[in-house]
Parts: structure tokens; C-alpha cells; sequence
């Protein structure tokens, strides 16, 4: 399987995740969504060299996925898939912080070192928080529930267009790759073919494109986002939300590992 193929089928499997009729699934949308956006913006207002006291954050993830019976796996595989990123990020910290804020034995680590770790944390819990949000709920109900509370229609949709065309492009990126091999006998693409191949599977998406606007078109879409399942919002979901919310407040008002630790030490 190539790894477009295997990129496509992570994606087809957060689809067939949010399908299913799980307890995260049946919370309303909405309260999904707002207690995520919460979740991110607490993550992000930590200290930048804050590391264990994150730490008590990666229980919303992980309780989310267990709610949603979301496996392990596929989710991985994502948060590396897009690593590079934030390796980028702070690959330059310890270059350019080498003042010593740890000693671990007979070694000193550096602040840069610490900063580097922290970005790399944020990075796991609210890309790993998107990523359950996204395989308990579906894209669709996702959109739908932004523009509920108010996100532009034009960005939900576009958000909406944006996920659903990557199969669309993917699909196609696929069946060039798979004509290429079988007629270059195991050759290896050289760099100078890039070019060509980029620009005729841009070709290809974009007749696509509008094959796919026609339909739309043909069948009465409007621009408005619309969904089968109506949202409700229960007491469920607003002591889900104020639940988490208090969660958050707490884990950044107090540092809980440290306070734990002088427990333990006291008992």
C-alpha cells in the first residue's frame, strides 16, 4: 500500500469512527467544540517552559478517546504524520536558550531543552484533542455545530469542502502514482518529472472540481450547511462542559504534579 493509499484510509477511519453510537458521540456538538476550544486556549497560556504541569491536561484526550472508543493506532499515527512540524518549531531552542535550568544527576539541561519538550507536549495534547474531536464526531456534524454558534458560513463550509476534497485529490494523486510505477519498471522519480506530475494532477482536480460543483449545483446546495440529526443540548452536555472547564481552570491555577508530589512527600 503506498502512502497515499495509507494516508486516505486513516482518514476514511476517522469517518467510520464518527459513525458509530459511542457516549462521546451522542453529546451535542456544540459542547464538544466549545469545551475543546477551551482546552487548547488553557494549553497555550502555559509558561513556555512549562512541562509537568501539562502533564494533567493529556486527561482529556485520553478520556475522550476512551469515551469515544477511539483506538490508539490511527490516532498515532496522524500525531506523527504531523511531528515535523512542530519539531520545526523548536528545533532552534536549545541552540539558542543554552542557559542551565535543570541538573539531572551530574548533568545540566539546558532552558532550551525544556521549551523544546514543552512545545512538543502542546503539540501532542491539542493536535491529539482535534484529532478525538474529530473521530467522536464526524466533519459534518463539526461544521454544522460551528456555524451554530456562530462561525462564518464560508468558513465551515470551506472547512467542510477542504476535508472532504481530500479524497477527492488524494483518489486522484493515487491512480497517477499507481500508472507511474507500472510503467517505470521500478525507476525512481527523478526531480525534473515533479513538475509535470504536479501540474497534471492539478489539471485532473480541477476538472474534478467542477464536475463535483455541477452536481451540487444540480441538486439544490445553497451554500447553507444542513444536517439530518438535530442538535439538542441537554444537561449532559452542559455538565460535560462546565465539568471540563473547572478541570482546566484548576489544572492552570494550580500546579498539580508539584502539589501531588509534596503530598506524597508529607505522607
Amino acid at each position: 500500500m503506498s502512502r497515499i493509499d495509507a494516508a486516505l484510509r486513516d482518514l476514511r477511519t476517522l469517518e467510520e469512527l464518527a459513525a458509530r453510537d459511542t457516549p462521546l458521540a451522542r453529546l451535542d456538538p456544540r459542547a464538544k467544540v466549545l469545551t475543546t476550544l477551551a482546552f487548547i486556549v488553557v494549553v497555550v497560556s502555559f509558561d513556555r517552559y512549562a512541562v509537568a504541569s501539562l502533564l494533567p491536561l493529556a486527561a482529556f484526550p485520553v478520556l475522550l478517546a476512551v469515551h469515544g472508543e477511539v483506538p490508539a493506532a490511527p490516532l498515532l499515527r496522524k500525531l506523527l504524520l504531523a511531528s515535523p512540524f512542530a519539531l520545526m518549531v523548536g528545533l532552534a531552542n536549545p541552540l539558542l536558550d543554552r542557559a542551565p535550568m535543570l541538573v539531572a544527576g551530574e548533568t545540566a539541561i539546558a532552558a532550551g531543552w525544556v521549551s523544546f519538550a514543552s512545545i512538543l507536549l502542546r503539540f501532542a495534547l491539542t493536535v491529539g484533542a482535534a484529532l478525538v474531536l474529530v473521530a467522536g464526531t464526524g466533519m459534518h456534524a463539526l461544521a454544522v455545530a460551528l456555524g451554530r454558534i456562530g462561525v462564518p458560513g464560508v468558513f465551515t463550509a470551506q472547512l467542510l469542502f477542504l476535508f472532504r476534497y481530500a479524497f477527492v485529490v488524494g483518489e486522484e494523486a493515487a491512480r497517477m502514482a499507481a500508472a507511474r510505477e507500472l510503467r517505470a519498471g521500478g525507476r525512481r522519480l527523478r526531480l525534473a518529472e515533479w513538475a509535470p506530475l504536479a501540474g497534471h494532477l492539478l489539471l485532473r482536480a480541477f476538472n474534478r472540481a467542477q464536475r463535483i460543483h455541477r452536481a451540487m449545483l444540480a441538486r439544490g446546495f445553497d451554500g447553507e450547511l444542513r444536517s439530518l440529526r438535530q442538535l439538542r443540548w441537554t444537561g449532559r452536555d452542559t455538565a460535560f462542559m462546565l465539568g471540563w472547564c473547572a478541570f482546566f481552570a484548576l489544572a492552570r491555577a494550580v500546579d498539580l504534579p508539584l502539589v501531588l508530589g509534596r503530598l506524597a512527600v508529607v505522607r
